[in-house]
């Protein structure tokens, strides 16, 4: 909710500021207490009780307004002050500060009154949180008892067993096969069943997935295809081509093959216009699987699917399913009132789905159902769409406080757009709304609190990553839906609507404004007027997230207090470039998180970086490499800073700037990288780090490489050497040594032996990830030995082409190994016969590898699949597989590589 948001946020400003090292300003230590009384007074507060899900809500919602009113008030003249003192000016004066506080603590104190006498009286506005939730505490939550549940189709095992049927029956034509219902009866879960079937994935050469939603674009729709079809396409070389030329290029790549293309969510017939004469009837028993809310579109195929709601009793089992796994494991004295909420979900899978999560975290006692029951109750006669929206309302309302804030900021992001996890942490510890947990960074938190949200189905895991976390997530549109309504309602969050962007009155008055772009190019050019005529004055604004924003080139009085400006993405090549505004750029003083583009080519960052006091976040794209200013060692709250390429200066010796970057976690792309003695006692706690060296290699001693083991939070290290001249492998043997906190190590052009791996990586205790890519490691041969790699779960051979022969005795020598990718090893005579029996292995896969490896690798798959392990997956991609087609099977899959 915005106001407990608000308090936290409150807090960690006034933080800030007593503990920077050269704070800003400086704030009366009565006033600190004062503060510091209340603001902890009204969290507690807010933290047991609950304002949302009582009857008088309107009561409740004029409580909270009025906290989140004083605190936010409390923010501007703090931040304000700041500003003036940074950059000059006078707009509110040390007196004004004090005397501005002095009546928002009187404020405070009313509301602090009122609080306690509603406490004493208990009218019933208030609801005691604790009666309706078993969530864990905010300092005991832990990432261990959180699952994430796999996506189940329940009730609608004929209609999967039908699709199956279209897409592998007769007849030899292209086929349009459409799923259609209602946002949440399951389409989309349906077609990623059916997608992911092994028999489906043997019975095509090649399989697509694009979704779609309602704001479209032909362009980026063809780019996501040629990225499931053509697996070394990168998205920066097809964002180059127009339509056309990439349209072309799907025509080609689907000629002559039997293809899957499932378009998801399809909101016009229109799209579909677009993009179908891009995809050929070749007469191959090709299909393309649409989903659909809307019957016109739906008529665009043969007779599609129809997905109505599902029966009370399917109902119940989906329920029992997302709460005990099994119908079975449910007390008996829940069965009547368990089926009586299943049926109040009116067959609606997303509602029964996060009704289900809500009570799977919470109490398992008649109370608490009968309570949900009743609240269901009240809602089951409106719309269907309304009715849902309220289902899923009801989930937020009994959130527990600290996660609500979490889950409405979810509204930032573009519908369907897949998050990416790492940005999305980033955000929200910048954001200053996450409650500090003794002994966790708050990077730790959010992830604990991104898995709590998963658990409970109202995020969803799009995909892990090879250490087992979550990479990529998303949200279901209706969803997302409740995130905008409810983060309107409170003012978190201001996302216009689409074609809205004119309509913007209060906008001066929003702290968060979200804009995205139209797909189109004319639509694009409309937003960029728009946007900026829109934006002339937001003098509140905290977080302002734009692709094309223009910043004024005095932005003091506009953007005066922003804290978050995001106008790139993870993997953007476009958007925002600020070469021609940088000193712009450095005004924005109170700025925690800043990702931008810039063209420089060898752009020297101005030492007035330093004034941004506050800087968390340092993301620079679409640059060739800057160089950093040594000022910023000491910058000491920075804890994310990610170049394209970075020269960072020695740390300055002497004086009174000895100041530890004790929160960095995070540096990349470091060229040239020095691990000098300074560096490592300045950045004691990175946990990630890349380095890289360009020119000649003058040797480990040159750049102090055996103080890395120094570094003891150490997890993700990637060192990578592009020099022509090679690093001498004595000398890296000597000094290249890893601290044993390393969880994913990535090495390229360290020239190594294959021998050396048994001294340098198989010892490291923690090892979980390994990428090995060109030239790591060199030599004919490797035998691997037993009591070494004990947690490695990922290992990646990329481009190591001298390796023949790879001897593995026994499955012990990886005994945790999950996924195993080898690719271009061209002269690798077999895949190790035992790698099969390691127990844990989930997947195979070979990438433009020796016809030996493959046809070895399928005879492993074979005798485990005799066995009965038919958990394993391979997948092989080549530039010519005719030869090799033969070997395919429902769990050998076989790909097509058009790029070398």
């Amino acid at each position: 909710m915005a106001a407990y948001a608000a308090l936290l946020s409150l807090k960690h400003i006034i933080e800030q500021i007593q503990l920077h090292p050269r704070p800003p300003i400086s704030l009366h230590q009565n006033q600190v207490d004062s503060l510091t009384d209340n603001l902890n007074f009204l969290q507690d507060f807010l933290e047991v009780y609950s304002c949302g899900g009582g009857s008088s809500s309107e009561a409740a919602d004029v409580l909270e307004s009025r906290i989140a009113d004083a605190t936010h008030a409390a923010e501007d003249i703090i931040e304000n002050r700041i500003v003036d003192q940074i950059l000059g000016g006078e707009r509110i004066s040390s007196d004004e500060l004090y005397q501005g506080l002095e009546k928002l603590i009187q404020d405070m104190g009313f509301i602090k009154k009122d609080v306690m006498e509603i406490k004493e009286k208990n009218i019933g506005i208030i609801e005691d949180h604790s009666l309706h939730t078993n969530s864990p505490t905010l300092g005991g939550l832990s990432s261990s008892h959180l699952t994430t549940k796999q996506e189940t189709v329940v009730g609608f095992d004929e209609l999967l067993i039908e699709v199956m049927d279209k897409l592998t029956g007769q007849p030899s034509n292209l086929r349009i096969i459409p799923i259609v219902g209602m946002g949440g009866i399951g389409k989309t879960t349906l077609a990623r069943n059916t997608y992911a079937k092994p028999l489906i994935m043997h019975h095509f050469d090649i399989r697509a997935w694009v979704t779609i939603s309602q704001n479209y674009n032909v362009q980026e729709i063809l780019i996501e295809i040629l990225l499931c079809i053509r697996k070394d396409e990168s998205r920066e070389i097809l964002s180059s081509k127009n339509e056309g030329e990439l349209g072309e290029t799907v025509h080609k790549s689907l000629w002559g093959r039997r293809y899957l293309i499932v378009l998801d969510d399809i909101w016009s017939v229109e799209v579909w216009d677009k993009v179908n004469l891009f995809f050929p009837d070749n007469g191959q028993g090709s299909r393309i699987v649409i989903t659909t809310r809307l019957s016109n579109v739906a008529s665009i195929g043969s007779r599609g699917l129809e997905m109505n709601f599902l029966d009370d009793d399917k109902s119940w089992d989906l329920l029992c399913k997302n709460i005990f796994e099994k119908e079975e494991d449910c007390p008996h004295e829940l069965e009547e009132i368990g089926k009586k909420i299943a049926k109040n979900c009116k067959g609606l899978p997303l509602s029964i789905v996060v009704i289900g999560g809500l009570l799977a975290n919470s109490k398992h006692t008649t109370e608490h159902w009968e309570y949900i029951s009743e609240n269901l109750n009240s809602i089951v006669h409106l719309e269907d769409n309304e009715r849902c929206l309220k289902v899923l309302l009801l989930s937020y309302n009994h959130l527990p406080v600290h996660l609500k804030p979490c889950f409405l900021y979810m509204g930032v992001f573009p519908e369907d757009r897949k998050i990416h996890v790492s940005w999305l942490i980033k955000l929200w510890v910048s954001e200053g709304f996450l409650k500090p947990i003794s002994g966790k960074s708050l990077e730790v938190v959010s992830r604990e609190y991104l898995e709590d949200l998963c658990d409970r189905n109202l995020i969803r895991v799009h995909q892990r990553g090879s250490n087992g976390k979550i990479k990529f997530c998303n949200i279901h549109d209706l969803l997302r839906e409740v995130c905008l309504r409810e983060a309107e309602r409170e003012k978190f969050l201001y996302v216009p609507r689409k074609h809205s962007l004119n309509i913007a009155q209060g906008i001066n008055t929003q702290r968060r404004i979200i804009i995205h772009q139209s797909e189109s190019e004319i639509g694009y050019l409309l937003d960029v007027l728009q946007v900026n005529n829109t934006l002339i004055s937001v003098p509140l604004a905290r977080s302002l997230m734009c692709k094309f924003m223009l910043l004024p080139s005095h932005p003091g009085s506009n953007y005066r207090l922003l804290r978050v400006l995001k106008v790139v993405d993870k993997h953007s090549y476009s958007g925002y470039h600020a070469s021609d505004s940088i000193e712009v750029v450095l005004q924005l003083v109170n700025s925690r998180f800043l990702a931008i583009g810039a063209d420089w080519q060898n752009f020297r960052f101005p030492s007035s970086v330093y004034l941004l006091w506050n800087l968390q976040t340092l993301i620079v794209k679409d640059m060739f490499y800057a160089v950093a200013p040594s000022v910023i060692w000491k910058m000491t709250q920075l804890r994310h800073i990610e170049f394209g390429l970075l020269d960072l200066p020695d740390p300055p010796l002497g004086g009174d700037d000895d100041f530890v970057l004790g929160n960095l976690q995070t540096l990349l792309k470091i060229r040239n990288f020095k691990c000098g003695e300074e560096v490592v006692k300045r950045i004691p706690n990175v946990k990630k780090l890349q380095i890289c060296y360009l020119e000649e290699f003058e040797g480990c001693s040159s750049y102090s490489l055996n103080n890395l083991v120094r570094l003891h939070k150490l997890e993700s290290f990637s060192c990578f050497f592009y020099s022509q001249k090679k690093p001498h492998r004595n000398d890296l043997l000597r000094n290249l040594i890893l601290p044993n906190s390393i969880k994913k190590l990535a090495l390229r052009g360290t020239n190594l032996y294959w021998d050396d791996m048994k001294t340098k990586i198989g010892l490291l205790p923690n090892l979980q990830v390994l990428k090995l890519q060109y030239n790591s490691f060199v030599g004919p041969e490797w035998e691997t030995v037993e009591g070494q790699f004990c947690n490695l779960r990922f290992l990646q051979i990329y481009t190591c082409s001298d390796l023949e022969w790879w001897t593995t005795t026994d499955s012990s020598h990886f005994p945790r190994l999950e996924h195993l990718v080898l690719c271009n090893m061209d002269k690798l005579n077999e895949m190790p016969p035992c790698i099969g029996e390691i127990p844990t292995l989930q997947s195979i896969e070979l990438k433009n590898c020796s016809d030996s490896t493959i046809i070895s690798t399928r005879r492993i798959l074979e005798e485990q699949e005799e066995l009965g392990n038919v958990g394993l997956r391979v997948r092989v991609i080549l530039f010519n597989q005719e030869h090799l087609e033969s070997l395919a099977s429902p769990n050998f899959q076989i790909e097509e590589s058009r790029t070398q």
